[in-house]
């Protein structure tokens, strides 16, 4: 037996050898003008923003959710494997027309200073919190923390994680200062009104954000797009970043794919065994990914069609978003009627984040992103495969997803310094879990901190030990 495993390991070292493309080198992305012509020579102040809805604009909104069509009944027993579950909507659309007050959750969404200022023809965007620091800890650290959303969610997401990373710990010797962009098309943030803004244009924005706010060095912290634009920030601008944490992590290309392949013989080879089941047996898994990426094959196509029809209405717009959060949070819940929504989440929550794509019209925008990763262009240029050098972090949910394993991933971040299994959570880590989630990027963030001190004493050492040796003539 040993024999056998002996003969295609070393197959499979070759096949992986024998496919290893050549190594890519790190592009100098120009900054782009993405704007309308209208937005050249914008001021590039920052300036104050709180977000003001007419009331015309809720009106016009309850009125559409009224005079709604009537709705397919879903199959018998169906639950959600359909899709969303139209019984379930229809007590959302209720809840939303009747109940949820959009004055109270402006003002919530308003609790965090926000800004907007114009960044290679775009407004984009942000919050930008700081720590409050009670007086007898004056000499605690703050780190800049860039925290990046992805689809279909939004800076509602991080609502609740904010205080969270901005308010100092007993046992923590350091804080955060939290900015939180709305991605360019989404929400507030203006759209790009040419062709070809993908993540790591996206990174270029952001890094400049950063930059224009005073941080030179920054931490960076996303999830679904948002683990994209941090790989990006940190393979195209090493020296801005001090860290990335991610919480879903994923490596694309050649050799991961032919290691995940030989794993479905040896999964020994690829994943630790009390983690086997997440990646193997590979049919079970490749055809639940199928299942959960139907949208993305339109979007990645025809963003404009499917943006188009879900922005159009309020109840299709809820309905595609929601289904969302309740596969994505955790695949068992499609098996009840009320898709285990509010498990994890309250109805005024999602539909907060519902009403960001309805006010701002961005669902379409947001969609494009899609298109742009899956240009023949874009992925001809391998540039999401560019490895990362700087310290990383993965927090690993048990309903991400897709799971790949530490060895996969340390292929392209090649500095892993932390690799956690979390306990409970899915794909919306910062909304579903904010605690365990903080917990994790203190944790990262901590360890980086040591590693410091530990190098900044051996070579303080190194320095005294020559300062005592003799000078030999």
């Amino acid at each position: 037996m040993w024999k056998t495993t002996t003969v295609i390991f070393l197959v499979a070292c070759g096949i992986a050898l024998l496919f290893r493309p050549s190594p890519l080198e790190v592009p100098d992305l120009p900054e782009t003008f993405w704007g309308p012509e209208k937005n050249k020579g914008a001021s590039k102040e920052i300036r104050p923003f709180s977000i003001k809805v007419p009331k015309s604009v809720i009106d016009d909104l309850n009125e559409r959710i009224t005079k709604r069509r009537e709705l397919v009944e879903p199959l018998e027993d169906a639950a959600w494997t359909y899709g969303i579950n139209t019984t379930y909507l229809k007590d959302v659309l209720e809840y939303w027309s009747t109940k949820y007050n959009w004055s109270e959750r402006e003002a919530l969404l308003n609790k965090y200073p926000q800004y907007m200022t114009n960044i290679q023809g775009l407004d984009i965007h942000f919050y930008h919190v700081k720590p409050h620091i009670p007086p007898d800890r004056k000499n605690i650290k703050v780190f800049p923390l860039l925290l990046i959303h992805g689809w279909p969610g939004s800076v509602v997401e991080f609502q609740k994680i904010i205080p969270m990373l901005t308010t100092p710990r007993p046992d923590k010797d350091f804080v955060f200062e939290v900015i939180v962009p709305s991605l360019p098309g989404y929400g507030f943030s203006q759209a790009a009104v040419r062709i070809g803004m993908g993540t790591p244009q996206m990174a270029v924005i952001f890094k400049n954000l950063m930059l224009r706010l005073g941080f030179n060095k920054f931490y960076t912290q996303g999830g679904d797009w948002g683990s994209a634009i941090a790989a990006s920030l940190s393979s195209l601008f090493p020296d801005n970043i001090l860290g990335t944490h991610l919480n879903m992590c994923a490596v694309s290309g050649t050799s991961s794919m032919i290691w995940t392949f030989i794993g479905a013989y040896i999964p020994s080879l690829v994943v630790e065994s009390e983690h086997a089941d997440r990646m193997y047996p590979l049919k079970h898994h490749f055809a639940r990914l199928l299942e959960e990426t139907g949208y993305m094959h339109i979007q990645g196509s025809k963003p404009d069609t499917i943006g188009a029809v879900v922005a159009a209405s309020p109840v299709a717009l809820a309905g595609y978003i929601l289904e969302k959060f309740s596969t994505w949070t955790n695949p068992e819940y499609r098996f009840r009627p009320d898709g285990g929504l509010l498990e994890k989440y309250t109805l005024d929550e999602l539909l907060d984040n519902v009403m960001i794509y309805w006010i701002t019209n961005s669902m379409t925008t947001s969609m494009r992103l899609y298109a742009e990763q899956f240009r023949i262009d874009h992925m001809a240029s391998r540039i999401d495969e560019l490895p990362v050098e700087v310290p990383v972090a993965c927090a690993v949910f048990p309903y991400e997803l897709m799971y790949q394993s530490e060895s996969l991933i340390r292929g392209k971040y090649t500095n892993l310094i932390q690799f956690n299994h979390l306990p409970r959570g899915g794909h919306f880590a910062a909304f579903e879990e904010p605690a365990l989630l903080a917990d994790d990027v203190f944790k990262f963030v901590s360890t980086l901190e040591d590693i410091k001190k530990k190098n900044s004493a051996k070579n303080m050492s190194n320095a005294e030990k020559k300062i005592k040796e003799p000078t030999k003539i």
